[in-house]
């Protein structure tokens, strides 16, 4: 998935700002695309020279003006041929998953303190995936609110279904990564003892 695409998502939805962009970025597909503010702009630029989008200038307050970005036809285009093509998987970079393979060049109280931290964040996702989850069943999630206004009534039941689906993913992904980390302790107790 690229920035492109990303922001193409969120702006076939409704035109929005650069600002506000980036809120619902942060909000929605953040969570499983990360991009520094300072890209977006960027991105936003680019996309308007390939004709994606087209930024609209409006007043904002007596002096202030701001751009309001829509998606144009052939960046509805570009987003659905995106969709309905089969994704591009890159090899993937695990800092942790890199270090556990040398774990014995490690103190043990390192490598404990590595997993349990590794813990940590990935109970910290957890917790924040399962939060959005709640807020897809309660449907009090902003972007899904937003989405689902301009989505026909045949189609929300679907919208619904594949937000929750991608965040019971991310979910059970953290999962595993506990999982991992808290049998790494147990083979840390076995091959250099207890604490």
């Amino acid at each position: 998935m690229s920035l492109r695409s990303a922001l193409l998502a969120l702006l076939r939805v409704g035109p929005l700002s650069g600002y506000d962009l980036q809120k619902q970025f942060s909000q929605s597909v953040g969570h499983v695309w990360h991009a520094p503010d300072s890209q977006i702009y960027p991105a936003l630029r680019k996309m308007a020279v390939e004709g994606l989008v087209v930024a609209e200038e409006q007043t904002r307050g007596e002096r202030g003006m701001r751009r309001v970005y829509h998606v144009t036809e052939a960046g509805d285009k570009a987003f659905l041929e995106w969709m309905n093509s089969p994704p591009e998987y890159q090899r993937t970079r695990d800092a942790a998953h890199l270090r556990a393979a040398y774990l014995e060049s490690a103190e043990p109280a390192a490598a404990r303190a590595f997993l349990r931290a590794h813990i940590d964040h990935w109970r910290h996702e957890l917790k924040c995936w399962e939060g959005e989850i709640a807020h897809i069943d309660a449907m009090d999630n902003p972007t899904l609110v937003r989405r689902l206004n301009v989505t026909s009534e045949d189609d929300r039941e679907r919208t619904i279904a594949y937000k929750r689906f991608a965040y019971q993913g991310l979910a059970a992904r953290a999962r595993a990564e506990i999982e991992w980390a808290e049998h790494g302790l147990e083979v840390i107790d076995r091959l250099e003892g207890p604490e």
